[in-house]
């Protein structure tokens, strides 16, 4: 059975790799492999906070989008555009 600290560095491994058409970057992974890694039956809520918080410390965001997840770097939100005071005034 995967810990989160193990999954999380896999997960962080195949981002790096080679699959799907793509030389490395972000992807999609479904939950059934995602416990599968883990080796459980459930994910709870514990487990995914954990595993979110392992992956955001190798710089790392894990979305979770209810039937599959999402990792991604967490560089790639660096130069989203910031939301200021102004744009919120009506």
């Amino acid at each position: 059975m995967m810990q989160h600290d193990e999954t999380a560095e896999r997960l962080q491994h195949l981002y790096a790799e080679s699959f799907g058409g793509k030389a490395s970057g972000r992807y999609r992974i479904p939950e059934k492999l995602l416990k599968d890694m883990m080796g459980r039956k459930r994910l709870y809520p514990e487990d995914r906070i954990a595993l979110t918080r392992a992956l955001f410390e190798r710089g790392f965001v894990l979305i979770d989008m209810d039937s599959f997840f999402v990792v991604m770097s967490a560089n790639s939100f660096v130069n989203y555009r910031r939301v200021g005071k102004e744009a919120l005034e009506i």
